[in-house]
């Protein structure tokens, strides 16, 4: 009997351990689909310093979350021998490896806000700052039970914040770490002429589209995934993940009028509104969260870039700073049983839990991007930003005629 319940031990052992991999490994190859959204919105000119931001953002995230964050977040640290770490198939070191993708996309979201005009290695040391103290900071209050906020809410209103997969956590800190980066930064030289709107379109919409495609294939990952393990896996969490998509693809090309950039950008807006709460929720509440999501995007996108004048390129504070916020709120309302959904939440609590988030982003957002453009600059000349990133950074075009 002891031979066969270690055997089923390490069968379960390692089965959680291949499906939390497989996890790590779609949300991996959401960073593609930054890069390439990003790629396909700026100007030509700008491409290359896309593509290398995304990828030596997630070298400096994996080193800063794998020496500073991961310890802060959940008060673990892998400096022990080989023989410890290997303990379980490995399965601590590869929720270490997908809890470091999702706090990796937090440079990748704020760099499709600052595009076009930020300087490469002070962008490289703020992701540093973000991702080894402020992003786990607010991730261990919520995933790690730290400092006592979670305990408190479920006295105070009968449940926790409830952030399943990272609407707020992930999204929401993201997008409102990335409209103080763009306050701080200011628009691109050019985009508004004498109070006037300049027009900067896309640059290459298939890019764009396939950068879009890849996060939402990938999201499934990001999403049924946060389960951690094989026994808690859902299909619930797949088909709200889709139904959510879907609703933000239709809201997106009714009210974006087909426009093709916001058409794309509408099943990423339903993804992230759905995040915290896809456990929870009917299909039908989030069909409804990912319509709302992806009217909310274009609707605020227009608003930020027309009336309110910020210049946030790829529309990351819309996307995921609102929508993320939005999402933290439609788990504590549709996630209700009074609404088909499983119950459990509150929607005290995720008002709370979401302010929370949006004021540790922000506040975090001024601090290190504030203290980066005072002591080494933050903005490229204007020189630099007429000649293009690709050239006066990283001196070769995206493409050549040769």
């Amino acid at each position: 009997m002891e031979n066969l319940q270690s055997a089923v031990d390490t069968l379960i052992h390692g089965a959680n351990t291949l499906f939390i991999l497989m996890g790590a490994i779609m949300v991996l190859a959401m960073h593609a689909g930054f890069a390439f959204l990003e790629v396909g919105t700026v100007r030509q000119k700008n491409q290359v310093n896309a593509l290398s931001k995304i990828i030596s953002d997630f070298a400096v995230s994996c080193l800063a979350y794998f020496f500073i964050g991961y310890w802060i977040a959940y008060g673990a640290h892998f400096f022990t021998g080989a023989e410890h770490l290997a303990e379980n198939n490995g399965y601590a070191l590869v929720k270490f490896f997908f809890l470091m993708t999702f706090a990796a996309a937090i440079p990748a979201i704020i760099s499709g806000g600052i595009a076009e005009r930020a300087r490469f290695t002070p962008q490289l040391c703020a992701s540093l700052f973000i991702v080894g103290l402020i992003y786990p900071f607010f991730e261990g209050v919520v995933w790690n039970g730290n400092l006592g906020m979670q305990d408190w809410l479920q006295q105070r209103f009968g449940a926790g914040f409830h952030d399943f997969a990272g609407s707020v956590v992930v999204h929401a800190m993201g997008g409102w770490l990335a409209l103080a980066a763009v306050l701080l930064l200011g628009a691109r030289r050019g985009r508004y002429r004498d109070g006037q709107v300049v027009a900067i379109p896309p640059s290459n919409i298939p890019f764009l589209a396939l950068g879009a495609w890849i996060l939402t294939i990938g999201w499934f990952g990001f999403n049924v995934m946060s389960a951690q393990t094989i026994d808690g896996i859902s299909g619930l969490v797949a088909v709200n993940s889709l139904m959510a998509m879907v609703g933000g693809i239709i809201a997106a090309l009714v009210v974006g009028r087909c426009d093709p950039g916001f058409l794309h950008n509408g099943p990423l807006a339903g993804l992230v509104a759905v995040c915290a709460g896809s456990d929870v929720m009917h299909p039908l509440g989030a069909l409804v969260t990912g319509v709302i999501a992806g009217a909310l995007f274009v609707w605020t996108f227009i608003l930020t870039q027309n009336r309110w004048k910020i210049d946030d390129v790829l529309g990351v504070w819309p996307l995921h700073g609102l929508c993320g916020a939005w999402g933290g709120l439609a788990a504590g309302i549709f996630g209700s049983k009074a609404l088909g959904g499983l119950g459990g939440v509150s929607i005290a609590a995720q008002v709370v839990g979401t302010l929370g988030g949006i004021v540790v982003a922000f506040v975090g957002g001024l601090l290190v991007y504030g203290l980066i453009r005072a002591v080494a600059g933050i903005r490229l000349s204007e020189e630099q930003e007429f000649q293009g990133a690709d050239l006066s950074i990283h001196r070769i075009p995206a493409v050549s005629d040769d």
